[in-house]
């Protein structure tokens, strides 16, 4: 049997318990007082501990012994134009499963803003978190329009997926970008002509193809996402 792994906000010390959900344990999990549980909370690393205390209602788990230690987040940041609901939703999950340090829903003249619940999402993003066994959960934030997100930009290189617009290939922007890339990807039916202008004003922007098909907005992220991550992050081995 498969041993849980969960995410906690508390801080993790040999022997000082911490809180978790009772219904998951025992009732979801079908876990006892004593049976081990894995423990992460994206600062102190992963820890080996064991469930003592358990009823319907709440949990604690006692974290025993560090078995790795915590590495700084330094994959990619997604921008995310808002999409459908299921879409917005896995995008998030397999963007967390590709090792994304943020995702950033933006909201694009065709985007879909009524579909981005933060809360949700973030929910999403830490249950991938606990399944793929990396250290941390992305942080998701609330979305924002595209424009207020380029003003607030740090001036990390960004690649926008941008098909028809005689673009470099993605794996050339990305070998050419001076730090790890940021990713935009648009919405279904993509980018205005109006904002794809607005884009490349912006000096840290590049545009990017993802090949000669168009592609879904969720694939588009995916896809590129493995791209960087194979060519300039922990894909490639440094």
């Amino acid at each position: 049997m498969s041993i849980p792994r969960l995410f906690t906000e508390s801080d993790l010390v040999a022997g000082q318990a911490v809180p978790a959900s009772g219904r998951y344990l025992g009732g979801v999990l079908r876990r006892g007082v004593g049976d081990p549980v894995t423990l992460f909370n994206g600062r102190d690393g992963e820890w080996r501990g064991r469930i003592a205390h358990l009823r319907k209602d709440d949990a604690a788990v006692v974290p025993e012994e560090r078995v790795r230690p915590q590495v700084a987040p330094s994959g990619p940041v997604l921008l995310m134009a808002a999409v459908k609901r299921d879409a917005m939703e896995w995008v998030v999950e397999k963007a967390t499963e590709l090792g994304v340090r943020a995702i950033r829903p933006v909201l694009t003249a065709r985007a879909v803003p009524d579909r981005v619940n933060a809360t949700r999402l973030t929910l999403i993003a830490r249950e991938a978190a606990e399944q793929c066994e990396r250290l941390d959960v992305p942080e998701v934030g609330e979305a924002v329009p595209l424009h207020a997100a380029l003003d607030r930009w740090d001036g990390t290189p960004l690649l926008v997926a941008a098909e028809r617009r005689g673009a470099a290939p993605l794996a050339d922007a990305v070998g050419n970008a001076p730090a790890m890339p940021a990713l935009l990807v648009g919405p279904e039916g993509g980018f205005t002509i109006q904002e794809l202008d607005a884009l490349t004003r912006h000096p840290f922007v590049a545009a990017a193809s993802l090949g000669p098909r168009i592609l879904r907005a969720e694939t588009a992220a995916v896809a590129a996402l493995a791209v960087i991550q194979a060519l300039r992050g922990d894909w490639a081995g440094r």
